[in-house]
Protein backbone atom coordinates (compact mmCIF):
# COMPACT_ATOMS: atom_id res chain seq x y z
CA UNK A 1 0.00 0.00 0.00
CA UNK A 2 1.24 3.60 -1.15
CA UNK A 3 2.76 5.76 1.56
CA UNK A 4 0.16 8.64 2.03
CA UNK A 5 1.99 12.21 1.37
CA UNK A 6 0.27 13.59 4.61
CA UNK A 7 -0.59 11.99 7.58
CA UNK A 8 -2.17 13.47 10.84
CA UNK A 9 -3.37 11.97 13.66
CA UNK A 10 -4.94 13.64 16.70
CA UNK A 11 -3.41 17.67 15.85
CA UNK A 12 -3.72 19.83 18.41
CA UNK A 13 -2.25 23.41 18.58
CA UNK A 14 -2.98 25.62 21.39
CA UNK A 15 -1.41 28.81 22.49
CA UNK A 16 -0.99 30.09 26.61
CA UNK A 17 -1.75 33.86 26.25
CA UNK A 18 -0.74 34.42 30.10
CA UNK A 19 -4.33 34.11 31.60
CA UNK A 20 -6.00 31.71 29.31
CA UNK A 21 -5.12 28.81 26.71
CA UNK A 22 -6.27 29.14 23.00
CA UNK A 23 -7.09 25.91 20.95
CA UNK A 24 -6.78 26.59 17.50
CA UNK A 25 -6.79 23.12 16.30
CA UNK A 26 -8.74 20.37 18.28
CA UNK A 27 -7.81 16.71 17.19
CA UNK A 28 -7.20 17.71 12.97
CA UNK A 29 -6.95 13.76 11.78
CA UNK A 30 -6.79 13.20 7.82
CA UNK A 31 -4.77 11.69 5.32
CA UNK A 32 -2.97 12.92 1.55
CA UNK A 33 -2.83 10.52 -1.15
CA UNK A 34 0.42 11.02 -3.53
CA UNK A 35 -0.45 13.65 -6.47
CA UNK A 36 -4.10 15.15 -4.87
CA UNK A 37 -4.85 18.41 -5.21
CA UNK A 38 -6.78 19.26 -1.60
CA UNK A 39 -8.29 22.68 -0.73
CA UNK A 40 -8.22 23.86 2.66
CA UNK A 41 -11.11 26.17 3.40
CA UNK A 42 -12.89 27.91 6.24
CA UNK A 43 -14.01 31.09 8.05
CA UNK A 44 -11.32 33.73 9.18
CA UNK A 45 -10.44 32.25 13.00
CA UNK A 46 -10.65 28.23 11.54
CA UNK A 47 -7.31 27.23 11.80
CA UNK A 48 -6.33 26.76 8.47
CA UNK A 49 -3.69 28.72 8.19
CA UNK A 50 -2.16 27.48 11.60
CA UNK A 51 -2.59 23.99 9.99
CA UNK A 52 -1.09 24.88 6.84
CA UNK A 53 2.34 26.24 9.26
CA UNK A 54 2.11 23.05 11.01
CA UNK A 55 2.06 20.74 7.77
CA UNK A 56 5.40 22.88 6.72
CA UNK A 57 7.08 22.28 9.51
CA UNK A 58 7.32 26.21 10.66
CA UNK A 59 5.80 25.45 13.42
CA UNK A 60 5.16 22.41 15.95
CA UNK A 61 1.49 20.47 17.18
CA UNK A 62 1.26 20.93 20.93
CA UNK A 63 0.17 17.13 20.52
CA UNK A 64 -0.69 14.72 18.14
CA UNK A 65 1.37 13.17 14.92
CA UNK A 66 2.67 14.71 11.40
CA UNK A 67 4.13 12.68 8.78
CA UNK A 68 5.45 13.75 5.67
CA UNK A 69 6.57 11.28 2.84
CA UNK A 70 6.68 8.81 5.40
CA UNK A 71 8.77 10.60 7.86
CA UNK A 72 7.30 12.12 11.11
CA UNK A 73 7.93 15.91 11.31
CA UNK A 74 6.26 16.84 14.99
CA UNK A 75 9.36 16.38 16.98
CA UNK A 76 12.71 17.35 14.62
CA UNK A 77 14.49 19.84 15.81
CA UNK A 78 15.26 23.01 13.00
CA UNK A 79 18.24 22.02 11.65
CA UNK A 80 16.41 18.52 10.39
CA UNK A 81 13.28 19.97 9.93
CA UNK A 82 14.77 22.75 7.47
CA UNK A 83 16.67 19.18 5.94
CA UNK A 84 12.77 18.06 5.74
CA UNK A 85 11.46 21.12 3.88
CA UNK A 86 14.68 21.56 1.63
CA UNK A 87 13.74 17.88 0.15
CA UNK A 88 10.30 17.11 -0.24
CA UNK A 89 8.16 20.38 0.52
CA UNK A 90 7.79 24.04 -1.85
CA UNK A 91 6.14 26.60 -0.55
CA UNK A 92 4.13 29.31 -2.33
CA UNK A 93 2.90 32.03 -0.14
CA UNK A 94 0.24 34.98 -0.66
CA UNK A 95 2.98 37.32 -0.40
CA UNK A 96 5.39 36.01 -3.20
CA UNK A 97 8.62 36.24 -0.12
CA UNK A 98 10.94 37.06 -2.82
CA UNK A 99 14.32 38.38 -1.81
CA UNK A 100 14.47 41.94 -3.10
CA UNK A 101 18.34 41.88 -3.38
CA UNK A 102 18.43 39.00 -5.40
CA UNK A 103 17.14 38.73 -9.27
CA UNK A 104 14.45 36.34 -10.38
CA UNK A 105 17.00 33.72 -11.55
CA UNK A 106 18.93 33.69 -7.96
CA UNK A 107 15.76 33.53 -6.42
CA UNK A 108 14.38 30.22 -8.42
CA UNK A 109 17.95 28.62 -7.96
CA UNK A 110 17.98 29.69 -3.77
CA UNK A 111 16.24 26.44 -2.56
CA UNK A 112 19.29 24.53 -4.81
CA UNK A 113 21.96 27.05 -3.39
CA UNK A 114 21.24 26.22 0.19
CA UNK A 115 21.43 22.20 -0.75
CA UNK A 116 24.52 23.08 -2.19
CA UNK A 117 23.72 22.10 -5.28
CA UNK A 118 25.47 24.49 -7.19
CA UNK A 119 26.33 23.45 -10.73
CA UNK A 120 24.73 23.72 -14.34
CA UNK A 121 22.09 21.42 -13.77
CA UNK A 122 20.17 23.88 -11.32
CA UNK A 123 21.04 27.04 -13.98
CA UNK A 124 19.49 25.21 -16.53
CA UNK A 125 16.51 23.85 -14.07
CA UNK A 126 16.31 27.33 -13.07
CA UNK A 127 16.12 29.19 -16.68
CA UNK A 128 13.90 26.20 -17.87
CA UNK A 129 11.06 26.61 -14.71
CA UNK A 130 11.37 30.68 -15.76
CA UNK A 131 11.21 30.13 -19.55
CA UNK A 132 7.71 27.83 -18.08
CA UNK A 133 6.16 30.69 -16.15
CA UNK A 134 7.03 33.16 -19.16
CA UNK A 135 9.75 35.22 -17.61
CA UNK A 136 12.55 33.62 -19.43
CA UNK A 137 13.55 37.24 -20.71
CA UNK A 138 13.33 38.61 -17.15
CA UNK A 139 15.17 36.56 -15.21
CA UNK A 140 17.95 39.47 -15.05
CA UNK A 141 15.32 42.23 -13.13
CA UNK A 142 14.89 42.57 -9.38
CA UNK A 143 11.54 42.02 -7.60
CA UNK A 144 10.85 45.44 -7.73
CA UNK A 145 11.32 45.58 -11.76
CA UNK A 146 8.45 42.78 -11.55
CA UNK A 147 4.45 43.14 -11.03
CA UNK A 148 2.83 41.37 -8.38
CA UNK A 149 1.76 38.71 -10.86
CA UNK A 150 5.44 38.45 -12.48
CA UNK A 151 6.49 38.23 -8.68
CA UNK A 152 4.18 35.38 -8.19
CA UNK A 153 5.13 33.91 -10.93
CA UNK A 154 8.74 33.77 -9.75
CA UNK A 155 7.99 32.25 -6.86
CA UNK A 156 5.57 29.28 -8.09
CA UNK A 157 9.21 28.94 -10.20
CA UNK A 158 11.26 28.76 -6.85
CA UNK A 159 8.83 26.49 -5.28
CA UNK A 160 9.39 23.83 -7.92
CA UNK A 161 12.92 24.03 -7.98
CA UNK A 162 13.73 21.25 -6.50
CA UNK A 163 11.14 19.05 -7.63
CA UNK A 164 9.61 18.77 -4.29
CA UNK A 165 7.08 15.87 -3.55
CA UNK A 166 4.74 17.90 -1.42
CA UNK A 167 3.46 21.65 -2.48
CA UNK A 168 1.88 23.78 -0.13
CA UNK A 169 0.33 27.14 -0.85
CA UNK A 170 -1.55 30.09 1.05
CA UNK A 171 -3.69 31.90 -0.52
CA UNK A 172 -1.48 31.99 -4.16
CA UNK A 173 -3.93 34.60 -5.89
CA UNK A 174 -5.41 36.26 -2.92
CA UNK A 175 -3.35 39.26 -3.74
CA UNK A 176 -3.40 39.67 -7.32
CA UNK A 177 -6.18 41.24 -9.70
CA UNK A 178 -8.63 38.53 -11.23
CA UNK A 179 -6.76 38.55 -14.62
CA UNK A 180 -3.26 38.30 -12.89
CA UNK A 181 -5.34 35.66 -10.48
CA UNK A 182 -6.54 33.11 -13.03
CA UNK A 183 -2.52 33.06 -14.85
CA UNK A 184 -1.15 32.09 -11.91
CA UNK A 185 -4.09 29.47 -11.35
CA UNK A 186 -3.13 27.93 -14.57
CA UNK A 187 0.75 28.03 -14.23
CA UNK A 188 0.40 26.29 -10.71
CA UNK A 189 -1.89 23.81 -11.86
CA UNK A 190 -0.08 23.00 -15.09
CA UNK A 191 3.75 22.98 -13.13
CA UNK A 192 1.71 20.83 -10.74
CA UNK A 193 0.56 18.06 -13.46
CA UNK A 194 4.24 18.48 -14.80
CA UNK A 195 6.07 17.91 -12.26
CA UNK A 196 3.87 15.31 -10.31
CA UNK A 197 3.51 16.75 -6.85
CA UNK A 198 0.60 16.57 -4.82
CA UNK A 199 -0.95 20.58 -4.37
CA UNK A 200 -2.40 21.56 -0.70
CA UNK A 201 -3.65 24.51 -0.74
CA UNK A 202 -5.40 27.31 1.89
CA UNK A 203 -8.03 29.47 -0.01
CA UNK A 204 -10.74 31.69 0.57
CA UNK A 205 -11.89 31.62 -3.13
CA UNK A 206 -14.48 28.48 -3.92
CA UNK A 207 -13.34 29.42 -7.60
CA UNK A 208 -9.75 28.56 -6.92
CA UNK A 209 -11.10 25.57 -4.68
CA UNK A 210 -13.56 24.40 -7.16
CA UNK A 211 -10.32 23.50 -9.06
CA UNK A 212 -9.44 21.19 -6.38
CA UNK A 213 -10.16 17.35 -6.64
CA UNK A 214 -11.15 17.45 -2.87
CA UNK A 215 -12.04 20.22 -0.50
CA UNK A 216 -11.12 19.91 3.58
CA UNK A 217 -13.05 22.50 5.29
CA UNK A 218 -12.51 23.79 9.06
CA UNK A 219 -14.78 25.09 11.43
CA UNK A 220 -13.46 26.37 15.05
CA UNK A 221 -9.57 24.25 14.32
CA UNK A 222 -12.02 20.99 13.55
CA UNK A 223 -12.26 18.97 10.40
CA UNK A 224 -16.01 20.04 9.42
CA UNK A 225 -15.86 18.30 6.21
CA UNK A 226 -14.14 16.17 4.01
CA UNK A 227 -15.42 15.92 0.35
CA UNK A 228 -13.79 14.62 -2.87
CA UNK A 229 -15.34 16.36 -6.02
CA UNK A 230 -14.85 16.16 -9.41
CA UNK A 231 -12.20 18.92 -10.54
CA UNK A 232 -13.60 22.02 -12.31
Amino acid sequence: MTTPILSLRQVTKSIDTGTHRVDILKGIEFEIGRGEFVAIMGASGSGKSTLLGLLAGLDTPTSGSIEVDGEEISGLNEDRMADVRGRKIGFVFQSYQLIPTLTAEENVLLPAELAGENGSQSLDRARLLLDTVGLGERREHYPVQLSGGEQQRVALARAFMRQPPLLLADEPTGNLDSVNGRQVLELLLSLNRSEGATLVLVTHDRDLAAHATRIITLKDGRVLSDEKQAAA
